[in-house]
């Protein structure tokens, strides 16, 4: 499934199953997936172009044909310490760097008996990621962060990243050539961070050292106590191009061409990238806040990834949301939006094929922002959903505007309708609205299981 569609309750496939199994406790969120979970088959106009599932023997290496080993304390005639300050030698010893047999990689720092840190760095041989004309590129990987916090954390750095290509080889035009940092973490914080690099450093047009950033804690248990699944969309299908940053399928971040000048864009992101997955020790990031290694930090705890996957889509694909505003009278598709929780993307049998939105319940929205009604007030919501609900299963599908807080404007209650493909057009009351709005959908139950599929919804006088 699309994690830039959320966290799956129902994944189709396995309604059989999970009908027996009961699908709140089934897939309640990413964090709930055995750590040997396979990578999601790619939705509907999405195409796998890399895959490490880090299947094989406990104790070997990774698997050369798609890794190369970092070693050391820097590039060939790159900076030192890794250019960040971090304190650890890099190897290809499987006491750093190794599989364990159950279908993760662990990356693993070492302290050895004089205080010396050892630890792992690995980066995809490919150095070609990046979108197709008018098309996307999605690259995510499972993680779960290294399982430890407070003291024992002091310097602990876990990453999975992308360089731009034309770094491999010089290692002195960094940030010009562009970084994405899909997961970062420091300390052991609850915190993911995603950034952007580019530019020139100190300052310019992105704000180096620190780059364009944002974080956010992981939802539901935190980074290191559990799995998360960590996503970047290079969305090339939209004006300005975008780039989008996800933790199990919720969007906290994002830049776009429009933030810097055209060049700096340009020579950031005009040319393919190579993946990194690494566990640093110590370094300005971490001391940034307030900490760094001392004699309390603990040795060994690693961080674990259970898949790597990068997903290529043409502009063909599910519709992006606009960059200007959207029209209230006319079809808005509900695949379109700018932000969610909770939902999944699919292709739907509805007249006019396109995609739906699904796996919808108790708690679950979607944002669709700059919805301009006009002068003339709305009256009326209409939207086109389905579902297979169970006996008994039922929900509310909201209209509420510029907050999820805010009370809704009116609603309707959908049951089971035949099928999670059986379409209906159904229609409600609104409060009068007139103007432009965030519009939000969302959607209510008094039990978690999943009650409706959206496909498009639009509004009337």
């Amino acid at each position: 499934m699309s994690d830039t569609s959320g966290i799956p309750r129902r994944r189709r496939a396995l309604v059989a199953v999970l009908a027996t199994l009961g699908l709140a406790a089934a897939v309640a969120s990413a964090a709930t997936l055995p750590a040997n979970a396979s990578a999601p088959t790619p939705p509907s106009g999405w195409t796998q172009v890399f895959l490490d599932d880090f299947n094989g023997s406990a104790g070997t290496g990774v698997n050369t044909s798609n890794w190369q080993y970092a070693t050391g304390t820097s590039y060939p005639g790159g900076p030192a310490n890794w250019g960040t300050g971090e304190v650890e030698t890099m190897t290809n010893s499987t006491s750093n760097v190794s599989l364990d047999g159950n279908g993760n990689l662990r990356i693993t720092p070492i302290r050895d008996s004089a205080g010396r840190w050892t630890s792992g760095r690995i980066e995809t041989n490919r150095t070609d990621f990046q979108p197709p004309s008018g098309g996307k590129l999605r690259v995510e990987a499972r993680i779960q962060m290294p399982n430890v916090t407070g003291t024992a954390a002091e310097g602990y750095w876990p990453a999975f990243w992308m360089l731009g290509a034309p770094y491999r080889g010089n290692y002195q035009n960094w940030p010009s050539v562009g970084e994405l940092d899909i997961m970062e973490n420091v300390q052991g914080m609850n915190r993911v961070w995603a950034t952007m690099h580019c530019g020139t450093n100190p300052g310019g047009p992105c704000n180096e050292t620190t780059g364009i950033g944002n974080n956010v804690a992981c939802p539901g248990s935190t980074c290191q106590s559990a799995f998360h699944t960590y996503t970047m969309e290079w969305d090339r299908s939209v004006s300005p191009e975008t780039i989008r940053f996800y933790v199990d399928g919720t969007q906290f971040h994002s830049v776009n061409a429009g933030q810097m000048d055209a060049t700096t864009w340009a020579n950031a992101t005009n040319h393919g990238f190579f993946i990194i997955l690494n566990v640093a020790m110590g370094g300005a990031f971490p001391d940034a806040f307030g900490g760094g290694l001392d004699s309390g930090t603990q040795s060994g705890v690693p961080m674990t990834v259970d898949y790597v996957q990068v997903l290529s889509a043409s502009g063909s694909g599910t519709t992006p949301p606009p960059s200007g505003s959207r029209d209230a009278y006319s079809a808005i598709q509900a695949e379109s939006y700018n932000s969610q929780s909770g939902t999944i993307t699919e292709t739907t049998t509805d007249t006019g094929g396109g995609q739906n939105i699904g796996a919808l319940a108790n708690g679950d929205w979607a944002l669709f922002q700059n919805v301009n009604f006009g002068s003339t007030a709305a009256t009326q919501f209409v939207a086109r959903v389905a579902s297979g609900a169970g006996s008994g299963v039922s929900g509310l599908v909201e209209v509420r505007l510029d907050s999820r807080s805010n009370a809704p404007i009116g609603s309707f209650a959908l049951a089971n309708t035949g099928g999670w493909q059986s379409w209906r057009t159904v229609p409600a009351n609104i409060s009068s609205v007139t103007g432009t709005h965030d519009v939000y959908l969302t959607f209510t139950s008094g039990q978690p299981a999943d009650f409706v599929n959206v496909n498009w919804f639009n509004f009337g006088h």
